[in-house]
């Protein structure tokens, strides 16, 4: 009743864990809307203006002087100044909305409407001087919106040099250099906020996709353990479980001794999974090989183990142990063989493991639906990533073969990224 008791206790805390991952992947997927919907930055927190030209409409209030002159008749030609108010005002929002994408940014539609913006307001500031000579700072923020990168600062001096002097060709040099500093100013500090709040919201991206990935690695890797822990385990249990039925009508002690085996499976097998939801657990080598013999000794299959060579560095023990767990499980499962051959070998450089069998050649599996990256195919990727390599197929003798190679230098697993996790106490 204390293991029952104990077991009920060890699934409440695994479904309250799994509650709370839940939980997170939905709050992780809530900001993610509301990012979508505020430009790339999480809700509620919004790293400078929204990504969207209205943020740079109220500026268009500066030339609101020139307007008031065509309002009040102060304004010669009053239909060339309303219709070159009308066609500036068209540039300038067209080329501060586009400025927000990149790819339209840098399109030569909009870097042809600028150079418009460039002589209109040439024309405007030249021909009535005053207050049109304040299309200049508003030419300047666009320009700060439109060109970000390593041209942006002489684009604003010589940008900034040029309204000086229109202005001060004509309405003298008195102000000259307050129109040149407002222009310089307006376009470095639009593309400063701008470039900043987009490297912010580019930043926020890649940070909700590392975390993404993130999940979907842990998953994997979960998906991965769960299938190599638990299908040689039921596979054993299943095994002698049918061994025990047949040998207890005739051998009671045989069978009380299967069934006492199927208690210890059942044991390590709860070690292990708590092992694997924590993200701790280190294979062994050793322990697969015994459980190996353990299982195909259960099923009448003669197992055969052979090793040599140099002690094996922990991490090659670890990934060499999950091949001996799945290729004993194919074994079992699908082989009808009558003899097992495994062997270990580690030379200076490479170590390599080999799984024989003489059975029919299906020793297959295949992954379980829904879930990437199980079985062989599962090990192979983890191979792979270690600098190693699996082959699985039939014997050209019949049977079929599985071969693992692996580099036995602790420092070029590392260098793959295979660590050794620290055991669980």
């Amino acid at each position: 009743m204390s293991w029952w008791a104990g077991a009920r206790c060890r699934i409440k805390d695994e479904r309250a864990a799994r509650a709370r991952w839940q939980a997170d992947m939905d709050r992780f997927k809530a900001e993610r809307r509301a990012a979508r919907k505020n430009g790339g930055a999480p809700a509620g927190d919004h790293p400078g203006p929204p990504p969207t030209g209205f943020a740079l409409l109220p500026w268009l209030l500066m030339g609101l002087g020139s307007f008031s002159n065509l309002l009040q008749g102060e304004t010669p030609n009053p239909w060339i100044g309303g219709l070159g108010l009308l066609a500036f005002n068209s540039l300038y929002i067209y080329v501060t909305f586009r400025s927000f994408d990149r790819a339209r940014r840098e399109a030569v539609s909009t870097r042809v409407a600028l150079g418009l913006m460039v002589l209109l307001t040439t024309g405007l500031g030249v021909g009535y001087g005053g207050s049109w000579l304040m299309f200049f700072p508003l030419l300047g923020l666009a320009t700060g919106a439109t060109l970000r990168g390593p041209w942006l600062g002489r684009t604003g001096v010589l940008l900034a040099v040029y309204a000086g002097a229109v202005s001060g060709v004509r309405d003298g040099w008195g102000d000259a250099s307050n129109i040149g500093y407002a222009t310089f100013l307006s376009s470095m500090v639009t593309a400063a906020i701008l470039g900043l709040s987009e490297a912010v919201r580019e930043l926020r991206a890649a940070r909700e996709e590392l975390a993404r990935r993130a999940v979907e690695k842990e998953r994997l890797r979960f998906s991965r353990d769960l299938h190599d822990l638990l299908g040689h385990t039921l596979s054993v249990i299943v095994v002698k479980s049918e061994a025990a039925r047949r040998l207890a009508p005739r051998d009671m002690d045989a069978a009380l001794t299967q069934i006492g085996d199927i208690e210890s499976v059942g044991r390590q097998a709860l070690t292990e999974i708590r092992e694997a939801v924590t993200g701790y657990r280190e294979g062994s080598l050793a322990t697969e090989l015994t459980r190996a013999r353990s299982a195909l000794s259960a099923t009448s299959v003669e197992p055969v183990v052979r090793q040599s060579g140099t002690p094996l560095a922990p991490q090659s023990e670890a990934l060499l142990g999950w091949v001996v767990r799945e290729a004993v499980t194919n074994v079992v499962r699908h082989s009808d063989a009558t003899r097992c051959e495994i062997i270990v070998e580690s030379s200076g450089e490479r170590a390599s493991l080999t799984v024989t069998d003489n059975g029919s050649g299906k020793a297959v599996t295949r992954p379980a639906e829904g879930i990437g990256g199980t079985g062989l195919k599962g090990l192979t990727e983890r191979l792979a990533a270690a600098g190693g390599s699996l082959r699985a197929g039939p014997s050209p003798r019949g049977g079929f073969t599985v071969t693992a190679e692996l580099p036995v230098d602790p420092a070029e697993l590392a260098a793959a990224g295979v660590a050794t996790a620290p055991r669980a106490s």
